[in-house]
């Protein structure tokens, strides 16, 4: 049996691993890679395996790092059933439509830029008829539930506790006469949380496949982070200021809202300032998965079910509005009173949310709260690193707001979670496979494993393939170090900085300094080099951005 390591092997997005072996082919996840322009360009290459070859897929949850290429992998042949859980396949849908949608719009939008421009015009990743095409093949399952898709494979879902319906996948497969264990933990949740149920301790495994998203690092409690955040939304409030909350709609959301109603509950003391401060969530999709959630009850955690039995709606409360059109969430912008604005997409790459902090970045009243994680390459890391400045839609805006990062609120397990679940294993795996996390988490999970535990663990670190059999791997090949260090990436970096600024400069200045001097075939003479020269620059730019992409032509 084989594995092969097709997404999240570099970074934290792009889930996709294949599972091979004499006759079957099951793929695990097939997640759209985000964050900076050269991780989402790896959507558009070639999967580096023929789809129509898969006779299965299973999938972990409906977040867009784990099933956004599905549409695409069904567009290039694949027709096999997509198994999840009820509430995934539910999710999915929102999931998917919602970034078919986007992707048409966003392709018009540069297509009509390239047109005027003369320009070769592009096509989208996929568009809302190939979403409504690869949603036939969904084939949602219960947890507990043993499958056998065909003579060779079998595999349950387990509860994670990340989102609704996620869940970690126990797969046997037979080949030579021999069965063999995997599991694949997707991704993991933090234990004792509201709504959710644990994530599930499995006792037995040949393979482990684990997310490292948080591989050295802690979270705070919740009840802190409840506090903390509350206190932000007091202070503000006070200041006149608002909050802006860039809010995973699918997950992240509906547990603010929980923790919410419950705060607004339970502290007499504070209510009557709560009572003058608006919550809305401005996300059409945040909003439809709140009512997928409210569907969804039976896989709640008993806290929740109790809420529900005693008559209260857990994910509603007072002063809390859902809006869905463009002209509400514009006018959320016009309003002065204090108020809360939870928005998507949670990482500020794209979505509403980028409307929200043009406005109110710049204004040092309000407050701009992180409830998750913030992968490199995006607005949202770079703001919590300190950027001072941001263009948004054209406009420079100076960031004065409050920054804050709360991960109390982080939907993946921290540190200890995760050495908690790896423990639970009973009898010692053969190996345990690191993915979804940057290097150094998976680096430093890899050798917390080994030093407490004692488990063999290799941290992927490149698309690569093993043979679990031979125990030894085929391919892997990080095209990233053909390159350089990361020490000599960063220094690259800071040199096409300064020679940008003195490009800019040169093509600004030439008319000015030897315009009245010079015959204007000289000017122009002299404007044509120093854009060959930027092109040169733009091009070494580009060849240095790989190691963000492990790909090079």
């Amino acid at each position: 049996m084989k594995i092969k390591f097709c997404g999240a092997a570099t970074s934290v997005t792009g889930s996709c691993h294949l599972v091979s072996g004499d006759g079957f082919n099951v793929l695990l996840d097939c997640g759209q890679f985000q964050g900076s322009k050269a991780s989402e360009a790896l959507n558009f290459e070639e999967f580096p395996f023929n789809p129509a070859d898969i006779d299965f897929l299973l999938l972990s949850h409906a977040h867009i790092d784990h099933c956004g290429r599905i549409p695409l992998l069904v567009k290039r042949g694949f027709s096999g059933k997509i198994y999840c859980t009820d509430a995934t396949a539910d999710l999915a849908r929102v999931m998917l439509m919602d970034s078919g949608y986007i992707h048409e719009k966003e392709t018009e939008w540069k297509n009509r830029k390239a047109e005027r421009a003369g320009k070769q015009l592009s096509s989208p990743l996929y568009t809302v008829k190939d979403v409504e095409n690869a949603l036939k093949y969904l084939a949602p399952v219960m947890y507990d539930q043993l499958t056998e898709p065909n003579d060779k494979v079998r595999f349950v879902f387990n509860e994670a506790g990340h989102i609704l319906g996620s869940a970690i996948t126990e797969l046997w497969a037979e080949e030579d006469g021999r069965t063999t264990k995997l599991v694949y933990s997707g991704d993991l949740g933090v234990a004792n949380r509201p709504i959710l149920r644990n994530p599930k301790i499995i006792k037995k495994a040949d393979y482990v496949v684990m997310e490292s998203t948080y591989g050295n690092r802690r979270h705070g409690s919740l009840d802190m982070g409840v506090d903390r955040l509350m206190d932000i939304v007091l202070s503000t409030a006070r200041k006149g200021g608002t909050v802006v909350i860039p809010s995973f709609a699918v997950g992240r959301t509906q547990e603010l809202i929980f923790e919410f109603n419950r705060y607004y509950e339970k502290n007499e003391g504070a209510r009557r300032e709560l009572d003058d401060i608006m919550f809305y969530v401005d996300s059409p999709m945040a909003t439809t998965a709140t009512e997928v959630f409210r569907r969804n009850a039976q896989v709640f955690d008993d806290e929740t079910k109790n809420y529900i039995l005693k008559g209260d709606n857990p994910l509603d409360f007072k002063n809390l509005r859902f809006t869905r059109t463009s002209d509400e969430s514009r006018a959320l912008n016009d309003r002065e009173e204090p108020k809360v604005i939870l928005s998507a997409s949670g990482m500020c790459e794209a979505g509403r949310i980028r409307h929200h902090l043009k406005h109110h970045l710049w204004n040092p009243k309000s407050s701009i709260v992180f409830v998750g994680y913030q992968a490199e390459g995006t607005l949202g890391r770079a703001l919590l690193d300190g950027l001072k400045n941001v263009t948004l839609f054209g406009e420079e805006i100076c960031v004065n707001a409050d920054i804050y990062n709360l991960e109390g609120f982080s939907g993946h397990a921290d540190r200890d979670g995760l050495m908690d679940w790896i423990s639970g294993f009973h009898t010692e795996p053969e190996m345990i496979f690191l993915v979804h996390g940057e290097l150094d988490q998976k680096r430093a999970l890899a050798a917390g494993i080994k030093q407490e535990l004692g488990h063999e663990t290799t941290a992927v670190e490149c698309v690569s393939e093993f043979d679990l059999n031979r125990g030894a791997a085929i391919t892997g090949h990080d095209i990233r170090r053909s390159f350089a260090e990361q020490e000599q990436l960063s220094s690259v970096r800071e040199k096409l900085a300064s020679i940008h600024g003195a490009i800019e400069s040169i093509l600004y200045n030439t008319s000015l300094v030897f315009g009245a001097n010079l015959p204007p075939e000289r000017v122009i003479e002299i404007g044509d080099a120093v854009r060959v020269l930027e092109k040169d620059t733009l091009r070494l730019g580009s060849a240095v951005s790989l190691e963000n992409t492990g790909t090079a032509e």
